[in-house]
């Protein structure tokens, strides 16, 4: 997945964004992200385009190869 904010979490972070937003917990997720990212702190817009692009992925389930 491409995009800028997503590059910038560790893996356990993602991880738990993940679980959240497959929680219906979009807030904690939000601030999950703006937390543990570290400087410069993204805007809350760009947590929330995250958060709506992490639903759609994780919607459509694995793709396999």
């Amino acid at each position: 997945m491409e995009n800028v904010l997503w590059g910038r979490l560790s893996v356990e972070v993602r991880s738990e964004v993940d679980s959240l937003v497959s929680a219906g917990r979009n807030v904690q997720a939000i601030a999950v992200m703006r937390d543990r990212v570290g400087l410069p702190m993204p805007s809350l817009h760009e947590c929330v385009d995250l958060v709506d692009q992490r639903f759609s992925v994780l919607r459509q389930g694995p793709t396999y190869s």
